[in-house]
């Protein structure tokens, strides 16, 4: 009687000594920001596309060749390069990003707009809205 005891208290012991406490997870996975991140561009020029020209003309850029490339981003520069000195400086990089996702910002509202304005009245009511968010369920 007396082993089964001293046994199950050993165990009990050895299982509260060695016992590995749980990682605490959250339900929200978190990454660290974007300019954080190591940047590899070697590999992958996806971000930096997307963030110079634009969703739209990245998905174009990825066709062409890099003859064909490096002529339209002569061209571009020259946009970009607003006080038309040769150089592109940092205010004037940050100012074209600005620009291409507040185009891209704009383009989109107006395709999701055109998709909730069902009468094309120019005006969306709650009906529409309605409609075109939750149709399919009600």
């Amino acid at each position: 009687m007396r082993f089964p005891r001293l046994l199950l208290c050993l165990g009990v012991w050895a299982l509260c000594g060695l016992a590995k406490p749980t990682e605490r997870k959250e339900r929200v996975v978190r990454e660290a920001p974007l300019s954080a991140r190591e940047h590899d561009d070697a590999q992958s020029f996806d971000y930096d596309h997307d963030a110079f020209l634009g969703a739209d003309e990245a998905k174009s850029f990825d066709q062409l060749t890099p003859e064909e490339s490096k002529e339209r981003l002569g061209k571009i520069v020259g946009k970009i390069d607003e006080d038309g000195d040769g150089f592109v400086t940092v205010e004037e990089l940050k100012a074209w990003i600005k620009f291409a996702q507040k185009r891209w910002i704009y383009e989109d509202v107006e395709r999701q707009w055109k998709g909730h304005d069902l009468n094309e009245d120019g005006l969306v009511s709650w009906e529409e809205y309605k409609n075109a968010t939750y149709g399919y369920i009600l």
